[in-house]
């Protein structure tokens, strides 16, 4: 007996060497990402203009960072906190908090280089190398066209400083080590489409939407899990929401809504009287007011496009599990 116990506790040292070892290595060795570039971004009134379209509609840049509305329908932006950072989006991984990203040079981006704004948009990595969580969708930016990503960092520059100190994420084990390894760079940007081709478009504005509405194991969308729905996301009352089946399925999800029906979903909530939570009885972190006030029916239109010529895939979703019922 003496010596079976003698041989488990080797077995258990050597066990607690490999794992520290491998700790040291994944904590010393990640996040591996080059440098920042030397950059200099030419902040032109179509540049800025451009950005500020995008990151006010489809890149969900001033939506994330800024503080929004807990009891209005969709959680509005409040006006002034314009880029203030500081929601947690941790979702059950820990304490997520957006970055403040307006142009206060203490607690913003305002000592950034644009090179490092870059990095961090589409490398996941921030100005002093820590890995950013994949909370902020930088592997999304990382398939964007570079114009386009330089126009968002013009625009983002012109924000006005908001001195709003953000605390450091937290992150459960082992999440803290599996998105470390995470951040990469990036070497595939894409094209942005011209506008003729309206299914292509849709699916240039439309990568946000497959990042809410698509289930992720580590980062990665589950293989046949492409826009069926079922992300949950904890609201401030305890409720959960989960998003909705947006493939072409004709039972479960829109494949029986038309065009017209679609825009009027997003254009209805630029109506104040249709953001109270309370005439639909559950509020929902889908940023319908945002994206209207932005986007034209023609952008909605060529979402609705994409959206339609995907695999229609059979997800009934249970959307909403209010505080206290099961």
């Amino acid at each position: 007996m003496k010596k079976l116990f003698k041989i488990l506790g080797i077995v258990l040292v050597i066990v607690l060497v490999f794992a520290g070892g491998g700790y040291i290595y994944l904590v010393s060795a990640f996040p591996k990402v080059s440098a920042a570039p030397e950059l200099k971004i030419e902040p032109t009134p179509e540049r800025i203009e451009r950005g500020k379209f995008l990151a006010n509609s489809f890149a969900f840049c001033i939506d994330c960072h800024s503080d929004r509305d807990l009891n209005k329908f969709g959680f509005p932006v409040k006006p002034g906190t314009e880029g203030q950072g500081g929601i947690d989006y941790g979702e059950g991984a820990g304490f997520v908090p957006a970055a403040n990203i307006t142009s206060d040079k203490e607690t913003g981006l305002g000592s950034w280089t644009d090179g490092e704004i870059f990095r961090a948009i589409t490398a996941g990595v921030s100005k002093d190398g820590r890995f950013l969580a994949p909370m902020m969708p930088y592997p999304m930016f990382a398939q964007m066209d570079k114009e386009d990503l330089y126009s968002i960092i013009a625009y983002i520059k012109t924000l006005p400083a908001i001195k709003n100190k953000v605390q450091e994420k937290n992150l459960k084990f082992p999440v803290s080590l599996i998105f470390r390894t995470i951040p990469a760079d990036a070497n595939n940007f894409g094209k942005r489409p011209d506008g003729t081709d309206k299914i292509k478009l849709g699916e240039y504005y439309g990568a946000a939407c497959k990042f809410c509405h698509s289930q992720s194991d580590k980062g990665n969308i589950i293989p046949g899990k492409e826009f069926a729905g079922g992300v949950e996301f904890q609201m401030p009352d305890g409720s959960v929401v989960r998003s909705s089946n947006i493939t072409p399925d004709k039972e479960t999800g829109i494949g029986n809504m038309t065009k017209d029906i679609f825009i009027a979903k997003f254009k209805a909530c630029l109506n104040e009287a249709n953001l109270d939570p309370k005439s639909r009885g559950y509020n929902t972190p889908m940023a319908w007011n945002f994206i209207a006030k932005t986007a034209s029916d023609d952008d909605l239109g060529a979402i609705y496009d994409y959206l339609m010529v995907q695999k229609p895939i059979n997800n009934k979703v249970d959307k909403v599990t209010l505080q206290g019922v099961k």
